[in-house]
């Protein structure tokens, strides 16, 4: 087994490289964005300006270039470098993540960066009377009073372990998502269950009734390395000094390429209005012979996920543990 075969399976299941990049490539493409649901994805690859060091497969840089369209940057890695990538990763986030480096590491050579924005009104704009204060239990125990934004959905979830509805984004090509662990489950147990899979079909298995829906507003970013994730779900040749094969991406004169670190850095804003992250088709439902109305009171901790409307993907997925001040 070697680095990239392990890459393959964890990032790609039993689809080859080539085959993923082609995918990759086509499912962005045809993502929709207008001007009341807008995403947009961008990438860019920053190399060490250093030729006696670091050399660059051209290949690697032209295919990065044909299937996720990222710009290349050839830099010193000093101090306008960090301010550059900063920079690019604020204007290419609308200013919701400021800044995704803290410093340049010496052994550092290359940066690959990937930027997603997420901007779209609801299709239903909450009324002010719908808004008021209530009680949010967070993840600690600890009771928060917040501003809980009241509203009639009529798409219900229900996959035995928790209960939540569908929310659409005007122009109907987005919907929010959100599934609230039934009160014996505790959100990390939920999640421990939760599967790309079983969160398809549980989105496969919506039912058209009245929901009685509370969604409180929060707002956060949430910066994490994720290298240990990544060897847990099975790559860790890629992070070895020793193990690693990056030879199609390029040479260092320095000893073997390996991935130092991986940082992800999500913004998230949850309003009246609509919805803005730093990630007409309608969600085949089933009809119920009665119509009852379901409560989905967002009171306590709880998964929520931006999709696709036309492929149920999501384009944003996270958990809402306690709402920050």
């Amino acid at each position: 087994v070697t680095g990239v075969s392990e890459m393959e399976a964890v990032l790609g299941g039993d689809i080859g490289l080539e085959e993923l990049n082609g995918y990759l490539f086509s499912y962005v493409r045809n993502l929709p964005n207008d001007k009341k649901s807008k995403l947009t994805v961008a990438n860019s690859i920053w190399f060490r300006e250093d030729k006696n060091r670091l050399t660059v497969e051209k290949d690697f840089l032209q295919k990065n270039a044909d299937y996720y369209n990222a710009a290349a940057y050839k830099s010193p890695f000093d101090g306008q470098t960090l301010k550059d990538i900063n920079n690019w990763v604020k204007e290419n986030t609308d200013g919701m993540i400021e800044k995704i480096l803290d410093q340049i590491d010496d052994d550092a050579v290359m940066y690959l960066i990937n930027a997603i924005v997420f901007d779209a009104e609801w299709e239903t704009v909450y009324n002010k009377a719908n808004v008021r204060e209530d009680s949010f239990t967070a993840i600690d125990g600890n009771k928060q009073t917040v501003d809980f934004m009241h509203s009639e959905e009529n798409i219900y979830l229900d996959d035995g372990r928790a209960t939540g509805f569908i929310k659409p984004y005007a122009g109907n090509k987005y919907s929010f998502v959100a599934l609230l662990p039934n009160e014996e489950i505790a959100i990390g147990e939920y999640l421990d269950m939760l599967s790309g899979e079983g969160f398809l079909q549980t989105i496969d298995g919506a039912i058209n009734t009245t929901v009685s829906a509370a969604l409180p507003k929060f707002s956060y970013d949430y910066k994490i390395q994720m290298n240990d994730a990544l060897k847990a779900m099975g790559m860790p040749q890629a992070f070895s000094p020793v193990q690693a094969d990056f030879n199609k991406l390029g040479q260092s004169s320095r000893g073997n390429i390996y991935i130092g670190e991986v940082l992800h850095k999500t913004f998230i804003q949850v309003d009246e209005l609509g919805t803005r992250a730093g990630a007409v088709t309608k969600v085949e439902m089933k009809d119920e012979a009665y119509i009852e109305t379901k409560i989905v009171n967002l009171d306590r901790p709880f998964v929520y996920a931006i999709i696709d409307n036309a492929s149920k993907l999501p384009v944003f997925i996270g958990t809402v543990m306690e709402i920050a001040d």
